[in-house]
């Protein structure tokens, strides 16, 4: 690969850094105070001003980039960080830990996140023969990249959109396409290409972590998973696990008890209804596996949250 001429990167250092200062400055208007919105559909932006303890949250299939601040994340045993130099990929609903480490009054955490459509994930991959490899034997859903010019570019209109109403609902889905293009071209390419194609093992284990989603009450029985899959146990759990990085059991757990949580808080459900709505039939198995996981008791932990009444409650990647 050929060096680039040093006037060269420096033009093009130059170009990023004026690209960031823009976005950062359309953030800082478009978010007046902290909080999210979601001025366009599918795009959500997101401001903080100090940083914040861990949240547990499932995260959705999109493309994340900071504008200022940073943020540390945690998926099984894979830690992730990520800043304004750096993008988010995440290819799949995931059981993720987060905060914010980075933010200040001064200098708030401002980001925003992408949707990712499988459909249009798809249809951008034929239109342009971006297509699958068979190598799939290290496909996480979820990981960190540099951010180049030209997708950060792309961010950028997207982003002046927001003063273009107009405009928005014609350019939002061009422009949309063309950052799935600029991922697809990138280090993540074969990321994004597995789980949008179909019959694929990565594809397959979407289609795993949806039916565990819905089916959080249910016992874990592998074996008719992998057979209605077409996988065998073995093949099951070495993607499932290449993908999500837990095993099947760990990824369960992980999203009965976030489930059990969101029961406690949003329908005031006690700890053992809660508990046994998501699949826990023992109480006292319950509540040790969810003082393990968030620090406090069921009851003690939704305490605090109600007294801590966070603006941030909402599950996202950004």
């Amino acid at each position: 690969m050929n060096a680039q001429h040093p006037l060269q990167t420096e033009l093009e250092a130059s170009r990023m850094q004026a690209s960031r200062d823009e976005l950062v400055e359309r953030l800082m208007r478009a978010l007046r105070k902290d909080g999210g919105s979601e001025p366009l559909k599918g795009l959500r932006l997101h401001r903080l001003s100090a940083p914040t303890e861990l949240a547990h949250s499932v995260s959705d299939p999109a493309f994340c980039v900071i504008a200022q601040g940073s943020k540390e994340g945690f998926l099984g045993e894979y830690r992730y960080q990520y800043d304004p130099m750096h993008y988010l990929l995440v290819t799949a609903e995931l059981p993720i830990v987060s905060h914010v480490i980075e933010a200040s009054p001064e200098r708030p955490y401002l980001s925003l996140s992408l949707k990712l459509d499988p459909v249009t994930v798809g249809a951008v991959m034929v239109e342009t023969g971006q297509l699958a490899t068979h190598d799939e034997a290290h496909v996480r859903a979820l990981d960190v990249s540099a951010l180049d010019v030209d997708l950060l570019d792309a961010i950028l209109r997207l982003v002046r959109l927001l003063d273009n109403p107009t405009e928005a609902p014609f350019l939002a889905p061009l422009i949309t396409r063309e950052i799935i293009f600029r991922l697809l071209l990138g280090e993540q390419g074969d990321r994004l290409r597995y789980i949008a194609t179909q019959g694929g093992h990565a594809h397959r284990i979407a289609r795993a972590i949806e039916r565990l989603r819905n089916e959080l009450d249910h016992p874990l029985r592998v074996e008719d998973i992998a057979r209605d899959l077409g996988m065998s146990v073995s093949s099951f759990h070495h993607h499932f696990k290449a993908v999500t990085a837990m095993s099947p059991l760990q990824f369960q757990k992980q999203v009965r008890l976030q489930e059990a949580r969101r029961l406690m808080l949003s329908e005031d459900l006690d700890a053992a209804t809660a508990g046994y709505r998501v699949g826990f039939n023992d109480p006292a198995h319950f509540n040790r596996e969810y003082k393990k996981t968030f620090g406090l008791p069921p009851l003690s932990d939704v305490k605090r949250l109600r007294e801590q009444a966070a603006p941030n409650e909402r599950l996202s990647a950004g």
